[in-house]
């Protein structure tokens, strides 16, 4: 083999190699201090004309829940509030349930409101989310007293 093949074959080796240490640590950056939000988003700020946009809550009914609570894992007894749906769930700080589990993603469920049904969808995270013991790849209804498991946290819909 000739001088300039080895050279190139060593160059192309270590411009892989160090491809694949970035990638890596961008992974470990976002998982350690999350998505970046725009800021946009992170001030609230209204769309442009000045007028903020009414958002669309959900059809209150009796006997419908109201907040999402945590009914077992190491947050016990945090909640979110259904009227302020979406909700997120996930370790970041974006998260309406932000969760302390190694399990659990940093962006990693979110519960959404279509019609008057509640619906759990996974946001494509490492560890899945399940709803009952059936890991779930599309947003699932879930009603009241389902149990909902990220990680090793169980969430709840409760009135």
């Amino acid at each position: 083999m000739s001088e300039l093949t080895l050279f190139l074959v060593r160059f192309a080796y270590l411009a892989i190699l160090w491809i694949f240490v970035l990638s890596a640590i961008s992974v470990i950056r976002s998982d350690m201090f999350g998505a970046r939000v725009p800021q946009a988003e992170r001030a609230g700020s209204a769309p442009r004309g000045g007028q903020r946009q009414a958002t669309a809550k959900p059809p209150r009914r009796r006997g419908s829940p109201t907040h999402v609570l945590v009914v077992e894992g190491a947050n016990t007894g945090d909640r979110a509030e259904l009227s302020e749906a979406p909700i997120l769930v996930g370790r970041g700080t974006d998260a309406a349930i932000r969760l302390d589990d190694d399990y659990v993603s940093t962006r990693h469920a979110r519960v959404v409101a279509s019609g008057d049904q509640w619906f759990v969808e996974d946001l494509g995270s490492t560890n899945g989310t399940y709803v009952g013991s059936a890991r779930i790849t599309q947003p699932t209804a879930i009603t009241m007293g389902t149990q909902v498991r990220i990680g090793k946290t169980v969430l709840e819909l409760r009135k």
